[in-house]
């Protein structure tokens, strides 16, 4: 079967930022042809591989110091009759060549700006900015400084269009001028756009060369992250969860909906979370990391539990016979019962450990095995990775003027 080699991506226009070594090929089929022999072309241009999977297989493999994507798609002719996501890819590629020309440079500055500032990546861990996204507003603006000054006054629901498209709501939206029912800027989190636009507003008020390339940031030692720990005065909870090795993509939004989860049922018991993150480490195994930090962390033995209206007597009814102990009560307060009862737990890393195996926490993590470190536990086996997790955690901070 005839099968024809396609360069996408930067590397194809010119717009690869110095230092990435990331290289996509694919490798498209006719409409009517088979992935699989695609792939298995890809298979024996990189004997030593890993094979990988989004939306169907594809080939990752280290080359010449390269990581290169060899991934099938069909070679259709119209964007509207993809029969696969990666199949629009390079009618992308085709959109920005025709249209890129001279603009290079300006595309350059505005990947390591976002680069700089943290917002550079479509993927779902960074949910910023793809390169395609920045290109196309490279080409609506006509260059990085009108980019910024343009970004300057977005608003939530901010719609950029270069060609008609569906009504699309979202925090940013750029519709994609090679599938009009698109979304560009689909993966953008809110916080990444505003991030962007605090600093472009800062640079636009005062520029510098830090915004391009800020210094690398210092890892803290572990006296020093004990240090800045203990003077929080909070409490830290970390479950380490043992993951399937699966992409990115797949993971953090799983590694979301269980601190989502985690998060709900410490504050449904009572207790309050100041703020949380999640990371994911590879090794020999795979374990995603959920920290919690906890302005509330151990509560009185007593609770209140608040009852029917006593109006409503077949409720009333139950509700007495379901509490025949309690510490205290049952009394009428607002005109609804209350009983006050024994806290099943009163710290809140006791109840990770003894309720958390019974609550949702994805496809891929519910069947993990879990472990709940308290905060002596966390501090007492800070490795390098955990390091520079509790780091980034600890010196959260953005550029805003």
């Amino acid at each position: 079967m005839a099968c024809r080699g396609i360069l996408v991506g930067s590397a194809a226009r010119n717009t690869w930022l110095s230092g990435d070594r990331d290289i996509d090929i694919f490798i498209a089929v006719p409409e009517d042809g088979n992935l699989g022999d695609a792939l298995e072309i890809a298979r024996e241009i990189a004997p030593v591989h890993e094979e990988r999977y989004a939306e169907h297989a594809y080939v990752h493999a280290r080359i010449d110091g390269f990581d290169v994507d060899l991934v099938p798609c069909y070679d259709v002719r119209d964007p509207s009759k993809i029969k696969s996501a990666v199949d629009r890819t390079p009618f992308h590629s085709r959109y920005v060549s025709e249209r890129i020309r001279g603009l290079e440079d300006e595309v350059l500055l505005l990947k390591q700006f976002m680069k700089g500032v943290g917002v550079y990546g479509s993927d779902l861990r960074t949910g910023g900015f793809s390169g395609y996204l920045a290109e196309l507003l490279v080409i609506r603006y006509g260059s990085f400084l009108r980019v910024l000054e343009g970004a300057s006054s977005w608003r939530p629901g901010t719609r950029i269009n270069l060609a008609p498209g569906a009504n699309i709501m979202a925090p940013l939206v750029v519709i994609d001028p090679v599938d009009p029912k698109r979304n560009v800027a689909a993966a953008l989190t809110l916080d990444r756009m505003f991030q962007f636009v605090a600093a472009a507003r800062c640079f636009l008020r005062s520029p510098d060369i830090s915004f391009f390339f800020p210094l690398e940031a210092h890892t803290m030692s572990p006296d020093e992250i004990r240090a800045e720990i203990e003077r929080r005065g909070t409490e830290f909870i970390l479950l380490e969860i043992d993951a399937p090795d699966m992409v990115d993509d797949v993971l953090y939004p799983q590694m979301r909906k269980a601190e989502a989860s985690i998060k709900n049922l410490l504050e449904r018991e009572g207790f309050q979370v100041l703020r949380s993150d999640v990371d994911l480490v590879r090794g020999e195994d795979v374990r995603a990391r959920l920290l919690f930090e906890l302005s509330i962390w151990e509560l009185p033995s007593v609770r209140i539990h608040i009852g029917p209206p006593v109006w409503e007597a077949d409720h009333v009814s139950r509700f007495v016979k379901g509490h025949t102990s309690p510490l205290s009560g049952p009394y009428i307060d607002n005109g609804r019962l209350v009983v006050e009862i024994p806290r099943r737990y009163r710290k809140a890393v006791d109840l990770l450990e003894g309720e958390v195996h019974k609550i949702s926490l994805g496809k891929h993590l519910s069947s993990g095995r879990i472990r709940t470190l308290s905060k002596r536990e966390i501090l007492e086996g800070v490795d390098e990775s955990l390091a520079e997790f509790l780091t980034a955690y600890l010196n959260k901070r953005v550029r805003v003027c």
